[in-house]
């Protein structure tokens, strides 16, 4: 179910990262990857987007690495709009995540989430339905500029304090179902650890197409498996 060879989400310099493109392709080459896929935070303010296009394409010229351009943006509102930079041309993909929760009263992090939790103020499906409503809006805003991926799916609910238990399959059918109708590719994050197993075999049966993502920061971490390799292997029968 899972092409090991292909990392679906690295990080370079321009951005989170910490090495140049030149030498996460080395990385990858080292490693017998086919495929990278760049994908750095970008957003209204980002004014590196045409060197960043540039270098990679300049890198294509040296390796037979397929190498593709992307970036990564959050979902801002509860609409599902997102912090786009001011051009997407020349990008092969989106990467949509959702790193705070955009509410009514405005976007909340993992620990202002908790605290409303705690308070009693949201209910855990409270919380489930905003992010799957937020999730499924958001990348069928994107889809209609550029091939979508799901970053880090769900992985906002780990670090709120919630688990497993608190989504269950009828919650996730709806953005399973956003995804098919996108065509949209769900990241399977290394660094993360999100979706977990359970949830990874939840979107598979769906019929959603999974990508190993290691979102890497450093080159030793690219195309790196541990937790996608688990998911991989847990996804062997499903695929039979």
């Amino acid at each position: 179910m899972l092409d090991l060879t292909v990392d679906g989400h690295v990080h370079t310099a321009f951005a989170a990262g910490r090495d140049s493109v030149s030498i996460l392709v080395a990385a990858a080459e080292q490693i017998g990857l086919t495929e990278v896929v760049f994908c750095d935070e970008a957003g209204p303010e980002t004014r590196w987007l045409p060197s960043y296009l540039a270098s990679i394409q300049r890198a294509r010229r040296r390796t037979e690495v397929v190498l593709r351009a992307g970036i990564e943006v959050e979902a801002i509102g509860t609409d599902g709009w997102l912090a786009f930079p001011a051009d997407l041309g020349g990008l092969d993909m989106v990467s949509v995540a959702v790193g705070a929760l955009p509410m009514s009263s405005g976007l909340a992090g993992p620990e202002a989430v908790r605290g409303l939790l705690d308070a009693g103020a949201l209910a855990p499906a409270d919380v489930v339905e905003m992010l799957v409503t937020v999730s499924s809006r958001a990348i069928e805003r994107v889809s209609r500029y550029a091939p979508t991926r799901l970053a880090r799916p769900l992985a906002f609910l780990q670090r709120a304090g919630l688990g497993d238990t608190d989504l269950d399959s009828a919650a996730l059918g709806e953005l399973t179902a956003m995804c098919r109708r996108t065509n949209t590719q769900v990241e399977i994050s290394e660094r993360h650890q999100a979706p977990s197993k359970r949830l990874a075999r939840l979107f598979a049966a769906d019929g959603v197409r999974l990508v190993a993502a290691s979102d890497a920061r450093r080159a030793d971490e690219v195309g790196r498996w541990r937790h996608v390799e688990q998911v991989s292997g847990d996804l062997a029968p499903v695929g039979g």
